[in-house]
């Protein structure tokens, strides 16, 4: 069997406390065998072409996030090797013998893919709420993902890429912005006061979006210098410094004394989320999407929540496929600027943001992740 380049976690022999970083194997080309293995008749083999670097990755190559969901994941599969990795744009290379008559893929085709594997059995998939499954797989967590020459993949989880829109880096990172477009869309954002607390790419993506959408007033916040700059080129009209202890004051201020109508926690510290809920107004509502493992306790519920009659929408993944479509219209018009700003400002113009992935070097690779908020494997 031929071997492949991928980045891997081994829970014996690397160790999630003695170890650090994603580890460059050899691993066996994946192939699609519809008689030992039924599910492979909805499955392709994808070619990658390039492939996204997200916050989650972050926290597996640093050991501070996923740690249960992995280690549970390999002892299910009787395996100890994962594969990372979960935004990507690929070459439908094989496809299965059902793929084509019910999802329209075919060999050739370019595509990008949703990170959540869904059961399509439960309760959510049934009623339309698939990014909420109750039995979901999430690739390179809980399920082998795409840091991989070439991967199997449900055909289910794949979204066509027109090339001739869409430039191939940006495919690839789809998912994380689906993300932003199903925060941004989950209030009707036209007219409203909003902070966006964490600047990460994700909240650089919603911002670009609110400015899209029509938001009357985008103020940024975030602790880093080089994240507020890009949120000001962005669209944001005001940046603060999150450490700066009159953080909340100024943002009642530029909001005439009224706090924010929508407050979006895009960062996860319990900081942050507790300034989302210090600045949303009495009646406003607070997006929470960045927040992490682990317990949250917030002074004065009461108060910031229930007596200001403030609404809390917990929001996960992307809808499946309605914010695709939409995020597809969006950067399919040139006209409004949003694929090249995401290039041009995100991801720098590729400086220092597109990583070969074949040559991949431990401590070059965490000096790109830590330097830029967005970086691409190139294959």
């Amino acid at each position: 069997m031929n071997k492949i380049n991928a980045l891997t976690f081994d829970a014996k022999e690397d160790g999630w406390e003695t170890s650090k970083g994603f580890i460059m194997r050899q691993i066996d080309e994946p192939v699609l065998d519809q008689v030992n293995n039924p599910e492979d008749s909805l499955s392709v083999i994808l070619k990658l072409k390039f492939a996204g670097v997200c916050g989650s990755d972050r926290g597996i190559f640093y050991r501070n996030a996923f740690k249960e969901a992995i280690h549970s994941s390999l002892q299910k599969e009787n395996k100890s090797i994962l594969i990372l990795g979960h935004e990507f744009l690929g070459e439908v290379v094989q496809a299965s013998s059902m793929v084509k008559h019910l999802y329209g893929i075919k060999t050739g085709d370019l595509v990008s893919g949703d990170s959540h594997i869904t059961c399509g059995n439960c309760y959510q998939c049934k009623i339309g709420e698939n990014n909420v499954c109750a039995s979901e797989k999430i690739l390179g967590i809980s399920t082998d993902g795409i840091f991989a020459v070439s991967v199997k993949i449900p055909a289910k989880n794949l979204w066509v890429i027109d090339a001739n829109k869409i430039r191939p880096e940006i495919g690839a990172i789809y998912d994380p912005m689906g993300n932003a477009i199903h925060a941004v869309t989950k209030m009707d954002v036209r007219g409203q006061q909003v902070l966006v607390s964490g600047c990460g790419p994700i909240g650089l993506f919603a911002i670009r979006l609110l400015k899209h959408f029509g938001a009357s007033n985008i103020i940024a916040m975030d602790i880093k210098e080089d994240n507020l700059r890009m949120a000001k080129e962005l669209g944001a009209h005001t940046v603060l410094f999150s450490d700066d202890v009159d953080a909340s004051k100024k943002v009642w201020e530029l909001t005439g004394g009224r706090g924010v109508d929508i407050a979006m926690e895009m960062a996860g510290p319990v900081p942050s989320i507790m300034m989302c809920l210090q600045t949303a107004r009495r009646g406003g509502h607070v997006i929470l999407f960045g927040v992490k493992d682990g317990d949250v306790t917030i002074p004065e519920f009461s108060r910031l929540v229930v007596k200001n009659g403030v609404t809390l929408h917990g929001v996960i993944g992307r809808r499946i496929f309605k914010d695709w479509q939409a995020l597809e219209s969006i950067l399919g018009d040139a006209g409004n600027g949003i694929q090249e700003d995401i290039w041009n400002i995100i991801l720098k113009k590729g400086q220092g943001t597109i990583l070969d992935f074949n040559g991949y070097n431990k401590e070059s690779f965490e000096k790109s992740m830590n330097e830029n908020p967005k970086v691409v494997f190139k294959f």
